[in-house]
């Protein structure tokens, strides 16, 4: 990409991963970035999307806008999760090969892959195995972008470029405390214990499950050097390779939140997938890597919290 290409980040508004994207790249210097609200329009109407891509014809293209949620919201509302991540992405898949994007980066999920996978995760480990069983329909999805992006590099030669990235948390993280990913409840649980003085907290399943993290704008990051670097259609992980227990996070994040209470781990709730690290050898072999201590990042994460989401 040059200074000057005309780049579409498509959830670049307010989204946790698009406006990590749109952060690296004001970083490098690039300056004819486009975001837009859904208000301004729908990604989820073709004739919405295709007017956008007729009149601004983006050069690049990074697709980070979905509907995400946690292992409740995704456990419960199904149907909302793919049948709008499905219209989201055939949408602005189709409209990028229309209208002849030069490249587009498609964000997956670490989601896609079986929920009984050899660890640490290979990409070959794609498509061999059943799903995690709460958050299937979110999967399926993304899955169905992957092929979309293969099948229009294989019949039209389009560079679309598939990255699954791990569990990311950062800046405009989602915190509401029944849709919100593990690393923000868990952030919102303890404030709130810690304010109202409770004495112990509830948390969901044993803590056993092991989980990888990474600091959203690292993620960005690499999605920029994958841009640059990286023009396969098979697909590539963005991770940090290194996971713990939510037992392990939990008490991360309860250090450094200051909360001081016990915890209580409710087993009647699911763990979900029991083990899910990525293996980002194919990535760190292009020449990158992470740079965010998890700790460090938990940190930024809380004062973001404290600063922002408290305040609205």
């Amino acid at each position: 990409m040059k200074k000057n290409d005309k780049i579409y980040v498509a959830g670049g508004q307010s989204g946790l991963v698009g406006s990590a994207i749109v952060r690296a790249l004001k970083k490098k210097g690039f300056t004819n970035i486009i975001t837009k609200t859904r208000k301004e329009f729908d990604l989820l109407e073709k004739d919405q999307v295709e007017a956008f891509f007729k009149e601004e014809k983006p050069d690049y293209v990074f697709l980070a806008a979905a509907m995400v949620g946690g292992i409740m919201a995704n456990n419960t509302r199904k149907a909302e999760f793919i049948y709008d991540n499905l219209q989201i992405q055939n949408n602005v898949i189709h409209a990028a090969w229309k209208y002849r994007v030069k490249k587009l980066v498609f964000l997956g999920s670490s989601c896609i892959y079986p929920k009984l996978a050899p660890q640490p995760i290979k990409e070959e480990y794609f498509m061999t195995g059943p799903l995690e069983e709460t958050n299937d329909a979110y999967a399926v999805a993304k899955i169905a972008g992957i092929k979309l992006c293969q099948s229009y590099h294989e019949q039209y030669g389009c560079n679309f470029v598939s990255v699954m990235p791990t569990n990311l948390y950062g800046p405009n993280d989602n915190f509401d405390l029944v849709s919100a990913h593990v690393l923000p409840a868990l952030i919102h649980k303890f404030y709130l214990a810690k304010k109202e003085g409770n004495k112990e907290i509830q948390l969901w399943g044993t803590g056993n499950a092991y989980r990888e993290f990474m600091y959203v704008d690292d993620m960005a990051d690499a999605c920029l050097f994958l841009m640059d670097n990286y023009d396969s259609p098979e697909i590539i992980n963005i991770g940090t390779g290194v996971d713990l227990t939510i037992r392990e996070l939990s008490e991360m994040v309860q250090e450094v939140v200051g909360y001081n209470g016990k915890l209580v781990w409710d087993t009647s709730k699911p763990d979900g997938t029991p083990k899910k690290q990525l293996d980002v050898s194919k990535l760190l072999s292009l020449g990158w890597k992470p740079k965010t201590d998890l700790k460090e990042g938990i940190k930024i994460e809380y004062e973001w919290f404290l600063n922002n989401y408290l305040q609205k």
